[in-house]
């Protein structure tokens, strides 16, 4: 049985020209936006750092399947999880660069053209997807969208090395792959790889991909011998590519050891029994019987779940459940990625919409067409793979992205549809009004901005009803940055040693200096962010014997830090409250910082 489909095949070349049209003026919008006013080149978010620290250490010589960070948390240094994957053509863009200028621009250089690559491929795919559910104007619109996307978001901004900008293209392109209305083996192939890939950079896409492989199960199991072929490609792809990831990154001591945060045996084990039942149930006779067919694929479904249980029930859980409640409290619960939707809302109203209206609206149109009977096959496909991200992001709101962005493709076929009803009928203005809110509605950044204007000027108002100013830019620019330059100059000059900060520090320390820091924002580094919170909440005296047993020599304090404020909340007598209030233990000795700097610097002098 196949299902309908109305949608139609996409011309390769004017795509792959229109891509570059949008890709182009993308990039130089970003450039005209940031690159004025940018006062470094890295990004600002703390995994661009960390990332920029880990391809040094690659660069310096550090083993491929190496990847502690020895300079971050205790003595032994931290494993972190991120793949090398991304690691590799960042080096190598520096490493080309570097033979022309010094190695300082060769790094700023690379950072500006690594996400600037990035966002073509992204183009395309959104392209690929579009104008698979509708036509040629859908295709316009979903790159103008795309566009808006990219530019709106941080994904994509010069300086921006974290994984997530690659993992948003490999989503779209598992999309373009599996909404090929032709059941082609190359998109198919193309979506096994990036699935693939996807998990071997980071653990955060595995119920997407889970999602993607029951898609293509479920096409097979309803259109029999017209998919068998394609799911056959899919599934053979998506279990050789990850058995190359796998043995690629993974070391051989640790091809046992499961870990549910990076590629490990057990995503490996578990994804390479479903794609290899996939791939054998397409083969076996008598498969004609739809009901053998369905069959098939409950077996294959019992399969991987009785291996997850068995090889990886750990897995099953979000891994920061295993976190120390003290850092879900003073750590976890300020990470706005980490948080659910009933913490985003609490927390920050005005970004509520942003992140979880665009994939509502997006559910809500594709339902609406299922039920209708249009385009049926593409709808319930991307349905389903927005519908997952949605879930996702409720639990934890960094899935909201990835379901704005396959929000893209039937969006845009909605508001193309509208657009032309509207030109058909220009006496109609609720059709016209009705474009507009559709057009509207797609995008994010409208939404964050409706929240601010709405949110927080009724905030405004209620503040001025009761008789509070809101602080106005010119005093918090009195304040000088914790992360000045100044203040990393003068920690770089003392003696290499072992430095106590607010974990939100920790990956600026390792960047600008020598020393080893004893906090990072990374749930591996429990035993160092632990050691620092001890610190911090703990009366002074035995303060020090946490940063004796820590063999701490400098302590750095930042008392606007958020983190810093919440631990001096939690315990008013503890050092960092006092050290809030002037009043700093003998022990610690101040350190000079030349410049403008809200960096106190500590020599740590126990007897």
């Amino acid at each position: 049985m196949t299902l309908p489909d109305t949608s139609r095949a996409s011309p390769a070349r004017p795509l792959l020209v229109w891509t570059l049209v949008y890709g182009i003026v993308t990039m130089a919008v970003i450039a005209l936006l940031n690159l004025p006013m940018a006062v470094d080149y890295v990004g600002a978010d703390n995994d661009d750092v960390m990332r920029l620290v880990q391809v040094r250490d690659l660069l310096a010589g550090q083993s491929w399947f190496d990847l502690t960070q020895y300079r971050l948390g205790l003595e032994v240094g931290t494993l972190m999880h991120w793949s090398r994957l991304i690691d590799l053509p960042i080096a190598l863009l520096i490493g080309a660069f570097a033979h022309f200028v010094p190695m300082e621009q060769a790094e700023a250089l690379a950072l500006l053209v690594w996400p600037f690559l990035l966002i073509l491929p992204l183009m395309a795919a959104i392209g690929v997807a579009a104008r698979r559910m509708g036509d040629d104007v859908t295709m316009h619109i979903a790159l103008l969208l795309t566009s808006v996307f990219v530019i709106t978001a941080n994904r994509f901004l010069p300086g921006s090395i974290d994984h997530h900008n690659v993992q948003l293209v490999l989503v779209a392109a598992i999309a373009a792959g599996l909404l090929d209305p032709a059941r082609g083996t190359a998109g198919h192939a193309l979506a096994g790889l990036a699935a693939a890939a996807a998990i071997a950079i980071g653990a955060e896409t595995t119920p997407l991909i889970a999602a993607a492989c029951a898609i293509v199960g479920v096409l097979w199991a309803l259109e029999g011998a017209a998919y068998a072929k394609t799911a056959r490609t899919f599934s053979l792809t998506l279990l050789v590519s990850l058995s190359a990831f796998f043995f690629a990154t993974v070391p051989p001591a640790q091809y046992a050891t499961v870990t549910c945060d990076s590629l490990s045996v057990g995503f490996y084990a578990v994804v390479g029994i479903g794609a290899a039942a996939l791939f054998i149930a397409t083969q076996l006779p008598g498969m004609q019987d739809i009901r053998l067919r369905i069959a098939a694929i409950g077996v294959t479904g019992l399969l991987v779940g009785l291996g997850a249980l068995t090889i990886a029930p750990q897995c099953l859980q979000n891994p920061l459940n295993e976190l120390d409640p003290l850092l879900h409290s003073l750590w976890l619960s300020g990470v706005i990625e980490a948080q659910s939707f009933l913490d985003q809302f609490d927390k920050e109203p005005s970004a509520f919409g942003g992140f979880y209206a665009v994939g509502f609206f997006a559910i809500c149109v594709c339902g609406f067409r299922i039920l209708n009977g249009d385009r049926i096959r593409s709808h319930a496909i991307i349905l389903a793979l927005i519908a997952v991200c949605w879930l996702i992001a409720l639990v934890q709101v960094r899935g909201a992205i990835f379901a704005n962005l396959l929000a893209i493709p039937p969006l845009a076929l909605l508001i193309g549809e509208l657009r032309r009803k509207t030109r058909e009928e220009p006496d109609q203005l609720g059709t016209g009004l009705l474009f507009a809110l559709a057009a509207f509605l797609s995008v994010p950044g409208a939404w964050a901005l409706f929240g601010v204007l709405f949110v927080e000027g009724t905030a405004g108002v209620t503040n001025r009803m009761k008789g509070l100013a809101p602080a106005t830019a010119a005093q918090a620019a009195e304040r000088p940055a914790c992360d000045a330059p100044a203040g990393f100059a003068a920690l770089n000059q003392l003696p290499t040693g072992v430095v106590v900060a607010a974990s939100d520090m920790g990956p600026e320390i390792l960047r600008f200096t020598r020393h080893r820091v004893l906090s990072g924002p990374y749930h591996r580094n429990q035993g160092g962010m632990l050691t620092e919170l001890h610190v911090g909440l703990a009366e002074p005296e035995e303060a020090a014997a946490f940063l004796r047993g820590a063999g701490a020599t400098i302590l750095v304090f930042c008392p606007d830090f958020p983190q810093t404020e919440k631990i001096a909340e939690t315990k008013a007598d503890g050092l960092y409250a006092g050290m809030r209030k002037g009043e700093v233990p003998g022990y610690l000795k101040p350190v000079p910082v030349d410049g403008p700097s809200g960096m106190q610097i500590y020599r740590v002098e126990l007897p």
